[in-house]
């Protein structure tokens, strides 16, 4: 987790890997609306292991609603563990971008 200093002292970056049945089940597309809808940028991927890794950026309280978000995941998706990890975007990320491999 990163803290920014400035006007925006209270964005932070924080990584997510959720585990479960994530892939294959529209959760990226899904998690993108999400992020979109509550002011998060980010990116979010598939890992080789099946799980799902997300970067987000945006005021801790907000990412404590999307972390909430994550864990309960889209309707056709199951979400068993949201682990949260060390991650850092880059300076500038303005938008939330799905990656592909």
């Amino acid at each position: 987790m990163s803290d920014r200093s400035g006007p925006d002292h209270d964005v932070v970056d924080r990584g997510y890997v959720l585990h479960g049945q994530v892939q294959g089940v529209g959760f990226r597309w899904w998690t993108r609306r999400q992020a979109e809808h509550l002011g998060v940028v980010g990116t979010v991927e598939n890992l080789r292991d099946g799980s799902v890794r997300v970067v987000a950026r945006a005021r801790a309280d907000v990412l404590a609603r999307f972390e909430h978000v994550l864990g309960e995941g889209p309707p056709v998706a199951r979400v068993d563990r949201v682990d949260q990890i060390a991650a850092e975007l880059a300076p500038g990320v303005s938008e939330f971008t799905i990656l592909t491999a």
